[in-house]
């Protein structure tokens, strides 16, 4: 007895296979994987028995109403087709193609070829055709312009040498404060000495209008009638008393504070690492016909 064909057995156990399988992925619902299944294990109905043939094709009619069938055309035919960005796995120059519905994206790619594209909403129950062509790829023309020469090396520019910045320190930050606060405050004692001379101006107006025709060793503050008027004198007296007593004191303390800060400019702070020694102040001297003083420059 002759052996059987290994390729005969194997094909009809391939087509056997997956329409088993096509009938079980039914069952589960899973409509789109049988009909592809199903579809395979049909196409070598000649090596299946008839009672498996039937029970494949009923399997086939009742997954068809829940998808969409596909017949795809591809040019050149060893293109590789992508559907919904899955690789298909094998190559032809038709397919027939299961769908479920939506929409769905094909795409078909070959080396030195432009890509193409499709794209198209799937109906149940519904055939589509599509044929896809794949333009050559245009040549770029830089493949056939000659080798540039290669350009020789050039030495790059040289650096240029950066000042080292100064370091922030806060002597500069006191010495800015020291004067905005100097100014303040000779500004402010300068307005309360303006305002205590004014008050004692109206002070003494209304005092010699009071002691008018009063005798000349007493005052009328004594009597009763003009006690209010007196109270007026006391109060402006006392405004005059503390707008003199405030700016004289803030004119004291803008001096020291000026003077403070004056000092500073003369003062060496690297002994605490801010900065590295070197000369801040420049003093020298100028003498003009009408003028003799100190011209003071310096880095603050």
């Amino acid at each position: 007895m002759e052996a059987a064909a290994p390729g005969s057995v194997t094909e009809r156990e391939r087509a056997e296979l997956a329409g088993e399988l096509g009938l079980c992925e039914l069952a589960l619902r899973k409509y789109r994987d049988a009909a592809e299944h199903l579809a395979f294990g049909l196409e070598q109905r000649e090596a299946l028995p008839v009672a498996m043939q039937k029970r494949f094709e009923a399997g086939q009619r009742d997954a068809a109403p829940h998808v969409a069938k596909l017949y795809l055309s591809v040019n050149p035919p060893d293109a590789e087709v992508l559907v919904d960005g899955k690789a298909l796995g094998r190559t032809a120059r038709t397919y027939t193609l299961f769908l479920e519905p939506g929409q769905h994206m094909v795409r078909a790619r070959a080396p030195g070829r432009e890509e193409a594209f499709q794209s198209f909403g799937a109906v149940a129950k519904t055939e589509y055709n599509v044929s896809m062509q794949l333009p050559r790829a245009a040549v770029s023309s830089a493949k056939d312009a000659p080798p540039a020469a290669p350009r020789p090396a050039s030495a790059p520019p040289p650096l240029r040498p950066q000042a080292p910045r100064q370091p922030a320190s806060w002597p500069a930050a006191l010495r800015i404060a020291g004067i905005a606060v100097t100014t303040a405050t000779l500004s402010a004692g300068s307005l309360l000495m303006i305002r205590a001379t004014s008050l004692d101006g109206d002070l003494s107006e209304r005092r010699d209008g009071l002691n008018r025709g009063a005798a000349p060793s007493g005052s009328r503050c004594w009597q009763a009638s003009d006690r209010p008027a007196c109270a007026d004198l006391l109060r402006l007296r006392d405004e005059r008393n503390l707008s003199a007593g405030v700016g004289v004191g803030m004119l004291i303390a803008g001096g020291v504070l000026g003077a403070a800060t004056a000092a500073s400019f003369f003062t060496d702070f690297s002994f605490l690492g801010l900065a590295p020694a070197r000369d801040r102040i420049h003093a020298s001297p100028v003498a003009t016909g009408r003028e003799l003083g100190v011209r003071i420059e310096g880095l603050w």
